[in-house]
């Protein structure tokens, strides 16, 4: 049976805490699990700019993610996604859509973690592959069992996205429902700046 639709109106600003307010919202976790999505209803129930990395990475290379993959391999594509990401949070606040990858690199979580509110969607394997089938576009499942590599970017990617400062678990359901479990915490949250 499909998730129910929840139809909903942008958040007024002043019913966030203070310190989410005055910063980017940063969306990390694996591939699958919704970020972009997600990403965008939060933007709009925000009233705020959306940004996903890949399209912005793609944008400034002109050419597709699983392009710069095989042209110039995975280093070179982590440093564009490491100066993008940093443009973006240079700028008024936003909500990104981060890379499943981005949140790996320190310099990249860093400035995260200086500059946004950093939320995991996570997800189980089961969900990821649900999502992930028949996907063309992600250079990361293009080569081997897509379950075996899905299971060893959960062994290596998820002890540090635990760094995030924020968890949503993502269940089969709508990227709305979703979206409102975001808002939700964000509601109840206190940013320490350590």
């Amino acid at each position: 049976m499909d998730s129910p639709v929840i139809l909903v109106d942008s958040v007024p600003a002043d019913s966030l805490p203070a310190q989410i307010r005055c910063r980017s919202i940063a969306l990390v976790g694996l591939m699958g699990a919704g970020k972009t999505n997600v990403g965008r209803r939060l933007a709009a129930r925000l009233a705020l700019p959306f940004h996903d990395t890949d399209i912005e990475i793609e944008r400034d290379a002109g050419c597709s993610v699983p392009e710069l993959f095989a042209r110039y391999g995975e280093t070179d594509f982590r440093d564009r996604e490491r100066r993008v990401i940093r443009r973006l949070l240079a700028d008024a606040p936003s909500v990104l859509a981060t890379g499943g990858g981005a949140f790996m690199d320190p310099r990249t979580r860093k400035a995260i973690q200086q500059q946004a509110t950093s939320i995991w969607l996570r997800c189980d394997l089961p969900l990821l592959l649900r999502r992930l089938t028949g996907s063309t576009n992600r250079p990361l499942l293009q080569n081997g069992d897509p379950v075996e590599t899905l299971q060893q970017l959960i062994m290596q990617r998820h002890p540090i996205y635990g760094e995030a400062d924020l968890v949503v678990d993502g269940v089969d359901e709508s990227p709305d429902v979703t979206t409102a479990k975001v808002l939700a915490v964000l509601r109840t949250w206190t940013y320490v700046n350590s």
